[in-house]
């Protein structure tokens, strides 16, 4: 009996830490790559224990066949990926936004390494995502992630195909709302960049001989500076409303 007792939990264990796992591995924050894979292992391994004396009775038997026990498993990494993937996705608007930025200020060119996107991005994009990634703990939203981790077997049962029909209605609405934040955030610069190359160019058609892109660039790139000063705390306020708002949605957390 000790031997079923203990099979039976291993494995009800072994089914949470597979989509919480895989979870911790995309979400922001917790699955960055320059975060140790030891940490990111012994935070899964921690809120799965935990989690899993709240869900045991909502889990299936384990099953007979090799088959089955892997449709089961591949189940929950989709889940895992689906949940982290949208909460990805809603820290992409940030990326955007910084794009937009650095080519309305000048700085398309400094190109810098963002470790959110693991890739080359504007400076921009960088410093804002690393700065929403850190109002991201800093304000304890985090904790709603980690409630949502158990509210999830609510919304996704074990065992059960996800409706990928409402799955992808609501993901593309996150894709959609990302893009919109991420213009809302870069608005004050569209406006600052349009009325500045208007200005110059107003300028050069009275002063053809000077080159006044050239004149104006450090000019540029200091009001820009100036702009991002001003709006940079009413942007990451309305990312982390954005952040939380998709958590609550996609996980009733709460």
């Amino acid at each position: 009996m000790l031997n079923e007792f203990l099979t039976v939990n291993i494995f009800a264990f072994l089914l949470v830490f597979t989509r919480l796992g895989t979870m911790f591995m995309v979400t922001p924050g917790f699955g960055e790559g320059f975060i140790s894979p030891r940490v990111r292992l012994s935070l899964a391994l921690a809120v799965s224990f935990l989690v899993t004396q709240f869900v045991a009775d909502k889990l299936p038997e384990q099953p007979v066949s090799v088959i089955a026990l892997f449709l089961l498993l591949g189940g929950e990494v989709v889940v895992g990926l689906i949940i982290g993937g949208a909460l990805r996705i809603a820290v992409s608007s940030l990326h955007v936004a910084g794009t937009v930025i650095a080519q309305q200020s000048g700085l398309s060119a400094a190109q810098f390494f963002d470790p959110a996107q693991m890739t080359q991005g504007a400076i921009t994009s960088s410093f804002l995502t690393l700065v929403g990634m850190t109002m991201i703990f800093v304000t304890d939203v985090h904790y709603l992630f980690l409630q949502g981790t158990y509210a999830s077997y609510t919304l996704f049962p074990v065992g059960q195909l996800p409706p990928f029909g409402d799955i992808a209605d609501l993901v593309s609405g996150f894709v959609a709302g990302s893009f919109k934040l991420g213009f809302q955030i870069s608005a004050p610069f569209l406006v600052y960049g349009l009325t500045f190359y208007i200005g110059i160019g107003l300028i050069n058609r009275l002063m053809p001989q000077v080159q006044i892109f050239f004149v104006a660039m450090p000019l540029q790139i200091m009001l820009a500076f100036a702009v991002l000063s001003i709006t940079v705390g009413g942007s990451i306020t309305l990312f982390i409303d954005y952040y939380e708002e998709t958590l609550i949605r996609f996980l009733g957390g709460g």
